[in-house]
């Protein structure tokens, strides 16, 4: 090739180069208004800034801009969902189990109740969510919803916490003596089952419902996020181990005409952001949860108790045939829960033989510690 030929090939690769640069750097800045179903001053809302901070940092030169609007905002907190179908606001922030009103296969995505029956914890989630299947079905449960919506998972937390409670409980019997808030859908419903009376409420209303003794018993999620509501003000005695939502996951919601429109790019950047997001909001939950649980304990009276065992075999049962009917009555329901299931069968063995070496080693170490 002759130097003129050389000179004249690199100065068009050049200028290619350019011009696709300026056409990146001049890309239409895209706003993506998010109503969270939650105050601004939840953990939750927290985590869900870094994402849209990470967002915003890998699209720099086609900026997404994600802006997160209080609970209520533009809709109601139940209409959050419709709303972004709807494109009256281009996102949302829930946790999937809300909307088992439309599908009750969305519990298995946001709330699988007592580990989807088959002992599978937040971490065996994630694993199920990102290689054994799960995503794949998440991203078809929109449209068995009959929504226009895109989803993104992004904070798992688990196990919650039994909750709290106005004196100490002992048995089941103990238990049913109070109307308790409990999570929407299968979760709550698995207490009804029960006998508990359980009571179904936004996270807002949570205190002053029990302030009026409309309720006298409640969970919520784990003693950071429980501190921040001020259940400590009014109960005083605390249960950690729960079965009811032993994985919870809170997720975004794009409408789907909004993502369709995004470049290859930006789309990249969300799917990027989200997986960091499952990352580190969990490393975010065992350390803020920590330093609540010693300040509930050590400054505000707060006593520890364990789960009385009888409520185990009580509530997994009931889930267990809670799963069962909704599988027998929905197809695509059984099709994520026999997917859990065939997960379950080869993972959880190991999982859980791990687990328990590493629960003997923090138990043994905070035993130390009393």
């Amino acid at each position: 090739m002759s130097l003129l030929n050389k000179l004249s090939t690199g100065i068009g690769a050049s200028a290619l180069a350019l011009s696709m640069l300026a056409g990146t750097a001049l890309a239409d800045p895209v706003t993506i208004r998010v109503q969270s179903v939650i105050s601004a001053k939840a953990d939750e809302v927290k985590m869900l800034q870094e994402f849209a901070d990470d967002v915003a940092a890998l699209t720099a030169n086609d900026p997404v801009t994600i802006e997160i609007l209080p609970a209520g905002a533009v809709v109601g907190v139940r209409e959050t969902l419709d709303a972004v179908d709807k494109g009256l606001v281009e996102g949302g922030f829930a946790w999937t189990h809300y909307w088992s009103g439309k599908h009750p296969a969305a519990m298995l995505f946001g709330s699988p109740v007592a580990g989807a029956g088959v002992g599978i914890d937040n971490i065996a989630f994630l694993s199920w969510f990102q290689y054994g299947g799960g995503k794949e079905l998440y991203d078809r449960l929109w449209d068995e919803m009959g929504v226009n919506v895109k989803g993104f998972m992004l904070q798992p937390v688990g196990p919650e916490a039994l909750g709290w409670f106005k004196e100490p409980i002992t048995s089941m019997d103990d238990f049913r003596k109070y109307r308790f808030r409990t999570p929407p859908g299968i979760p709550g419903q698995t207490y009804k089952d029960i006998g508990v009376a359980s009571v179904a409420m936004g996270g807002g209303d949570i205190l002053p419902a029990l302030e009026k003794g409309t309720i006298d018993a409640a969970e919520w999620c784990c003693p950071k996020p429980d501190s921040v509501f001020g259940f400590q003000k009014v109960l005083k005695h605390y249960y950690l181990q729960g079965l009811h939502q032993v994985v919870v996951n809170a997720d975004l919601y794009i409408n789907g005409d909004v993502y369709d429109s995004l470049t290859d790019h930006q789309k990249k950047a969300l799917e990027v952001a989200a997986n960091a997001s499952l990352s580190k909001a969990m490393s975010y939950r065992i350390l803020e949860n920590g330093k609540a649980l010693k300040d509930l304990t050590e400054n505000h009276g707060v006593q520890l108790h364990d789960t009385p065992a009888d409520y185990f075999p009580e509530y997994m049962n009931a889930a267990r045939a809670t799963l069962e009917k909704n599988a027998a009555e929905n197809e695509f329901f059984a099709e994520v829960w026999q997917s859990q299931k065939d997960f379950a069968e080869i993972a959880v063995p190991f999982w859980a033989g791990s687990q328990a070496s590493n629960a003997a080693l923090g138990k043994a170490f905070a035993d130390s510690l009393k």
